[in-house]
């Protein structure tokens, strides 16, 4: 402990700065407001919500929530990368279910689904009747 407190690590103070640019508050969050734009800011700010995203599924998995397996439909690439991971459009058709689900989801390079591929969806917490992808099943 030092003379002002226990200190934060490296990582905890990263997903500070992070949460400050996607949120567009505190210093580096208005610097990166100002000098990318509208356009750009928004594109970061997606890129952080789907980070999150896959932050939070990696937890709901963790904590033994309950999945549901799905057909994937269709696939198209968005152009975008979280780090160097592919962000794609999928839509997907849950077994059991009449309506098919849209999503905008990071998927593994390694990993990438393909039309007819099985994965499994994990029920949005923060959004009741919404999905979040958790990948094929199999561990890496």
């Amino acid at each position: 402990m030092g003379i002002f407190g226990k200190r934060k690590s490296r990582e905890e103070r990263a997903a500070e700065i992070a949460a400050q640019v996607a949120g567009g508050k505190g210093f580096y969050g208005r610097a990166t407001r100002a000098f990318l734009g509208a356009d750009d800011f928004a594109r970061v700010q997606q890129s952080m919500g789907a980070y999150n995203s896959g932050l939070g599924v990696q937890q709901l998995l963790a904590a033994g929530a309950p999945t549901s397996q799905a057909v994937v439909v269709s696939i198209a690439d968005t152009g975008k990368l979280v780090n160097f991971d592919p962000v794609v459009d999928l839509v997907l058709q849950p077994s059991g279910a009449a309506d098919r689900v849209a999503l905008q989801t990071i998927v593994s390079k390694l990993r990438i689904p393909r039309v007819g591929d099985q994965v499994l969806l994990i029920a949005d917490p923060d959004r009741p009747g919404g999905y979040l992808y958790a990948g094929d099943g199999v561990a890496p």
